[in-house]
C-alpha cells in the first residue's frame, strides 16, 4: 500500500475558474497560462480541460512541444521566446507564437528564410524591469519586425509588476506607458494578468492572460480580498498515521523546537517537505483534520509533520487531512509559511500521486 498523501485535481473547478475569467473580461480573448506543468497541476490534463480558452501560454519550446505532441492544436505562445536561433525551426514546424523581448532575438529572426511565417508578440518593459524592450527602444524594434517578411502578424505585450495591489501607483504608470506606445503602432495587445483581469477592466484590451486564478488561488496580495469566487483545483491531502498522547513538557519533532504546554494529543501526518510541503512552515500553520482546523506543531520533516489535536481529541489514525485546497485556501497556508501560493502549487513533488477527475467530454 502506498503512502496516503495525494494531490486531487478537480478539473471541473478549473473550467469554472475559466468561466469567471471570461465573465470578468467579456470583450477579451483568453490566453490561459499553463506553464510550469500547469502550475503543478499537470499541463496536459489542464490544457485538455481548458479547450474553451482561445490560446495557451507556456514558458518555452520544450513546454510547447509537450502540448503539440499530446495533440493540442490551439495557438500556443512561448512567453520567453527562443533561447537560440536553432529553436526557430521547431517554432515554425509546430506553429508556435513567439514573444520577442531582446535584440538578439531580432537578429535570429532575420536569419530565417524569407518564406517563413511567424506570429510575433513584441514585449515592452513598462516597469517590471524583467523582460522586454524599454519604451524608448520599442518602436524601433517594432518597425524592424514589421519590415521582416518572416513576420506575418505582430502584436504588443507587457506585464504588470504590482497588479495584486490594485491601488499601487505603478499600475497606472505601466498601463499609461503601454497605451501611449501602442497608439503609435495599432495592433492587438495583451497586458492583464490574473490580478489585473479581476480588478482593472481598463487593462483588458484584446487579450487577457489568466494564470494563478485558473487554479483557484487568489491572485491578490495579502490584505486584498479576491473579488470573485474561485474554486481550488488542487487539494493536497493525506491521513493521520499515528496519534500520541503527550505529557506537558514533551518536545515534538526535530530540534525539540515545540514543547507541549499541557497533556495533549499530537497527530502525525504522512506528508513533508519531500512531498512539497514547505519545510519552513512555522507552528500554527493551519491544517484541516476531519474537516476542522488544527495547527502544525514542530518542524516539518521529509515525510511527516505533526499537528495539535487538542481541538479534536477523538481523532484517530486513518482520519483524513487536508494540507491545502478544498476548505483550506492555499494562499492561507502560503501566508502562514511566508511564501506564495504559486510556489506551493508548483512545488508538489513527483512522488505525490495526482488523482484527476472532473474531465468534461
Amino acid at each position: 500500500m502506498t503512502r496516503p498523501v495525494r494531490a486531487h485535481i478537480d478539473l471541473s473547478a478549473l473550467t469554472f475558474n475559466l468561466s469567471q475569467a471570461r465573465r470578468a473580461a467579456p470583450d477579451s480573448r483568453v490566453m490561459a497560462v499553463v506553464k510550469a506543468d500547469g502550475y503543478g497541476h499537470g499541463m496536459l490534463a489542464v490544457a485538455t480541460a481548458l479547450q474553451d480558452a482561445d490560446a495557451f501560454a507556456v514558458a518555452s519550446l520544450d513546454e510547447g512541444l509537450q502540448l503539440r505532441n499530446a495533440g493540442i492544436e490551439k495557438p500556443v505562445l512561448l512567453l520567453e521566446g527562443v533561447f537560440s536561433a536553432t529553436e526557430l525551426t521547431a517554432v515554425m514546424q509546430h506553429h508556435f507564437e513567439l514573444v520577442v523581448h531582446q535584440a538578439l532575438q531580432l537578429e535570429w529572426l532575420e536569419t530565417l528564410d524569407v518564406s517563413a511565417r511567424l506570429s510575433v508578440w513584441l514585449k515592452v518593459d513598462t516597469g517590471m524591469n524583467r523582460l522586454g524592450f524599454a519604451p524608448g527602444d520599442a518602436l524601433a524594434a517594432w518597425d524592424r519586425l514589421e519590415a521582416m517578411p518572416q513576420v506575418e502578424t505582430l502584436q504588443w505585450m507587457s506585464h504588470f509588476a504590482c497588479a495584486d495591489e490594485p491601488e499601487h501607483t505603478a499600475n497606472d504608470h505601466q498601463e499609461s506607458t503601454f497605451r501611449q506606445l501602442c497608439m503609435q503602432r495599432e495592433a492587438p495587445r495583451s497586458l492583464a494578468n490574473s490580478a489585473a483581469l479581476l480588478t482593472r477592466p481598463s487593462s483588458h484590451v484584446e487579450w487577457v492572460r489568466p494564470g494563478i486564478m485558473l487554479y483557484g488561488a487568489s491572485p491578490m496580495a495579502a490584505g486584498h480580498a479576491c473579488p470573485v469566487e474561485l474554486r481550488p483545483v488542487m487539494t493536497l491531502g493525506s491521513e493521520l498515521i499515528a496519534v500520541h498522547h503527550c505529557r506537558k513538557g514533551d518536545a515534538v519533532g526535530y530540534g525539540q523546537a515545540w514543547v507541549c504546554p499541557e497533556d495533549m494529543p499530537v497527530g502525525v501526518v504522512a506528508a513533508g517537505y519531500g512531498d512539497g510541503y514547505p519545510r519552513h512552515a512555522p507552528s500554527g500553520t493551519p491544517v484541516l483534520v476531519n474537516g476542522e482546523v488544527a495547527e502544525l506543531i514542530g518542524r516539518v520533516s521529509m515525510d511527516m509533520l505533526c499537528v495539535d489535536l487538542r481541538t479534536q481529541p477523538q481523532a484517530r489514525a486513518g482520519d483524513p487531512v487536508v494540507l491545502w485546497g478544498e476548505g483550506l485556501p492555499v494562499e492561507s497556508v502560503a501566508g502562514a509559511a511566508g511564501t506564495i501560493s504559486y510556489a506551493l502549487l508548483c512545488g508538489v513533488t513527483p512522488r505525490v500521486p495526482r488523482r484527476t477527475d472532473g474531465v468534461s467530454d
